[in-house]
């Protein structure tokens, strides 16, 4: 409640008039070098204000004296580091594997390259690190189906699986069950002989393995260690691509599932697809 301004007895200082339940206000000022502090920090704000963009507008907002952009600075940065990038990746791409590998800084800038293009095109398929995924390749494992040397991974990811290029790899698997090429009972035999190559127990392996022979070996291999030419899949491993349960086999016999890859080429540029190369190469499978 109001009461009369005097001097508080105990402080000495001057009251503001206020009261309450007993207790008085005293007119205790701020510091001045508080209030100076305040003062300069609110002209310091109005300058920012004047200087860089602040107020926003029905129709825009005001961009300040300077011109200033955040937009345009970020702009400028990545053109910068662009252009800094441009200078490795025109020797990445002129420059062979070999070469490459013999320039440390020049290969750790590829390597990294590699591995954002890869994060950002081949990992949702791939996995992280190449860990692959029910379908596609495990490009950690080194069980290539067209070949692990530098070479090799750059074709592949220049045209693609059956991505419909005239260099695009393009194995084919015969549908064995779909058109009658065997009978339901002769692919039970057949897988139950794959099991055995997949290191798993299989019945009636001799009956299999004549029909292997006859039938798969021409492009599996003798004893199922794949045939690259042909993109016929190593069978004799531990790395799958669609898993290594009986039915599963069986399934791939009677109507195979033939993946494909897009060729990169039309998204990505030479000196990029080399840098994909070389890191892939480094996940560890590479040849």
């Amino acid at each position: 409640m109001p009461t009369k301004i005097e001097k508080d007895s105990i402080s000495g200082q001057m009251t503001t008039g206020h009261e309450w339940d007993g207790l008085k206000e005293l007119n205790r000022p701020l510091p001045k070098w508080w209030l100076y502090i305040l003062y300069a920090t609110i002209a310091w704000a109005l300058v920012w204000f004047v200087l860089y963009p602040s107020i926003p507008g029905v129709r825009g907002y005001f961009h300040g004296t300077t011109g200033y952009s955040q937009r345009s600075a970020v702009d400028q940065d990545v053109a910068a580091v662009a252009k800094q990038r441009s200078a490795y990746m025109d020797r990445v791409k002129a420059l062979s594997f070999d070469d490459i590998r013999k320039d440390p800084q020049l290969l750790a800038v590829a390597q990294t390259a590699g591995k954002i293009a890869f994060a950002n095109n081949c990992q949702p398929c791939h996995g992280a690190g190449g860990g692959g995924n029910p379908g596609y390749p495990a490009l950690a494992a080194g069980n290539w189906i067209w070949g692990g040397k530098l070479d090799d991974i750059q074709q592949t990811v220049t045209f693609g699986i059956r991505s419909g290029l005239d260099n695009a790899r393009a194995g084919l698997m015969p549908r064995f069950g779909a058109d009658g090429l065997l009978k339901p009972e002769e692919i039970e035999q057949v897988a139950a002989y794959v099991m055995t190559l997949y290191g798993k127990p299989g019945a009636n392996t001799a009956a299999g393995a004549k029909l292997f022979a006859e039938n798969c070996a021409a492009c599996h291999g003798e004893k199922g260690e794949g045939k690259r030419e042909v993109g016929a899949p190593r069978l004799a491993g531990r790395a799958h691509l669609y898993g290594d349960d009986e039915a599963t086999v069986v399934a791939q016999i009677k109507n195979p599932r033939l993946g494909m890859m897009p060729n990169w080429n039309a998204r990505l540029d030479e000196a990029t697809i080399k840098s994909v190369a070389l890191y892939v190469h480094a996940l560890g499978g590479g040849e």
